[in-house]
């Protein structure tokens, strides 16, 4: 009997162990439906259209991506200081906003390997001293996107100045454009076309060398995705290799930029 019962616990233990990885299974994602964070106030990588529709370099890249993964996607219009709150919170499965890939975000999510990388641009009226030292700030009102990497590198480097805050980078470009700061710390691309190839970017030129700080602006932009979503990562992955491969990334990067936005 006790041969029996032991037989009977060790089979039953079996068949729980099968149904408990059936059911994994079953629950497993299989992505064919992904929900994908946006933001669209990063011109030109990402912006709203005078239709009320989402276009831009991150939309584009996005789309060809679930075009290669043969997968369903959703945009989802997103405020860029909530994003990885609401990416935890499983409001959407990846952001695509130009997300800096750093040391820091990877403590809460996963990244997949860049999709793009330029350096950032210290602008502000044409003809300014290019000196980007901190003495030659010491008093003066920086502009920056809050809870960026833009936002991280000023706050470390120019002690001395007032650091003005904004939701979004349209606005930073608002206020340098009125005169209310002095300067502006952006992605060299969102400043070229963003700011200064518009009619208020006039009188506007960047203001010394481009800066790339590897410790702070990391090795470049990423989709972050949450880390128990490692089979959606390595889709993501397989996707950006293969766009790359067979032309479809340089068709978009060439329909917004005249250089190779992907980097080194």
């Amino acid at each position: 009997m006790a041969m029996t019962t032991r037989r009977t616990t060790v089979l039953a233990a079996a068949l729980a162990a099968l149904l408990g990885a059936t059911s994994a299974l079953a629950q497993a994602p299989d992505w064919k439906k992904v929900r994908i964070a946006v933001e669209g106030a990063y011109p030109p990588f990402s912006e709203v259209g005078t239709d009320g529709k989402i276009k831009g370099f991150d939309i584009d890249i996005a789309m060809a991506l679930c075009a290669e993964m043969k997968a369903e996607c959703t945009l989802v219009q997103q405020e860029w200081d909530g994003m990885i709150p609401a990416l935890q919170a499983r409001k959407f499965d990846a952001i695509i906003a130009s997300m800096a890939i750093t040391e820091e975000r990877k403590k809460s999510v996963a990244f997949t390997d860049k999709y793009y990388n330029t350096p950032a641009w210290l602008i502000g009226k044409a003809g300014t001293s290019p000196d980007q030292s901190p003495a030659a700030w010491k008093g003066k009102k920086i502009g920056v996107q809050r809870t960026t990497t833009h936002d991280r590198y000023v706050t470390q480097t120019y002690k001395d100045s007032e650091i003005v805050r904004y939701a979004k980078q349209d606005e930073v470009f608002l206020d340098l454009a009125a005169g209310r700061i002095d300067a502006a710390l952006c992605d060299s691309v969102a400043a070229d076309l963003g700011f200064l190839k518009k009619p208020a970017g006039k009188g506007f030129a960047p203001i010394g060398a481009p800066i790339d700080d590897p410790a702070i602006f990391g090795v470049g932009s990423g989709i972050a995705l949450r880390k128990a979503d490692a089979a959606l990562l390595q889709k993501f992955n397989a996707a950006i290799a293969a766009i790359r491969a067979n032309g479809s990334y340089k068709k978009i990067q060439d329909k917004y930029f005249t250089f190779d936005v992907y980097g080194k």
